[in-house]
């Protein structure tokens, strides 16, 4: 794989992400995931995203008869009931799990603290305070971005956002994901996401 194609895939996986946590999947992502217009990584990559995408393409496989709208109500049920509540079983923040800081308080601003330093400010459709998954996600992938773009500097933030935010928690994060669903979906999602986060790691590591 060359150089961009590395790239394009790596924000890919980010996008695919978000799209899956940023709220309850709309119409068009069904349907292109039905579709099979959602890529998938041809051979292995790691464990946990091997195991994500191969439960992605068995969703996809269960759910060729059903109708795109059947589909779509389902996953938003499950969504809502996961990550919106009332009082839902799993908490999609970073300082929710973070033993040294209080849940939705001051480590949160460690965390806008990040973005700040690399010149990026969340973007105003995520609603969610700014240790939310997908706004950690929308600044992985600004990262990614601005190394496509010859940023060298954008490596070492990764880096340093990867060490004191996304990894402290993703194992904690994507454990009780799947431990409290039944959907194959979302037990997917966090593979996916544990596994993207591993291929992120690995890879800064190697250009550092």
């Amino acid at each position: 794989m060359d150089e961009q194609a590395l790239y394009e895939s790596r924000l890919e996986l980010v996008d695919f992400l978000v799209e899956a946590l940023h709220d309850a999947p709309d119409e068009s992502f069904v349907e292109r995931l039905l579709s099979g217009d959602v890529r998938t990584p041809d051979g292995e990559v790691n464990e946990p995203l091997d195991r994500g995408f191969d439960a992605l393409r068995t969703f996809v496989e269960e759910h060729q008869e059903y109708d795109v709208s059947e589909v779509q109500d389902a996953l938003e049920r499950e969504y809502t009931r996961l990550l919106v509540g009332p009082r839902p079983p799993v908490i999609a923040h970073e300082t929710y799990y973070r033993e040294d800081a209080d849940y939705l308080g001051e480590g949160v601003a460690e965390v806008e603290a990040s973005y700040g330093a690399a010149g990026w400010a969340p973007p105003e459709e995520y609603p969610e305070e700014n240790d939310f998954v997908v706004v950690e996600l929308a600044f992985l992938r600004h990262l990614i971005d601005q190394q496509r773009q010859g940023a060298e500097e954008a490596v070492g933030f990764e880096r340093v956002f990867l060490d004191e935010h996304a990894l402290t928690w993703v194992d904690a994060f994507t454990d009780d994901l799947r431990e409290q669903t039944n959907s194959r979906f979302y037990v997917a999602v966090a593979d996916v996401y544990a596994g993207t986060l591993q291929f992120e790691d690995e890879l800064v590591a190697g250009l550092l």
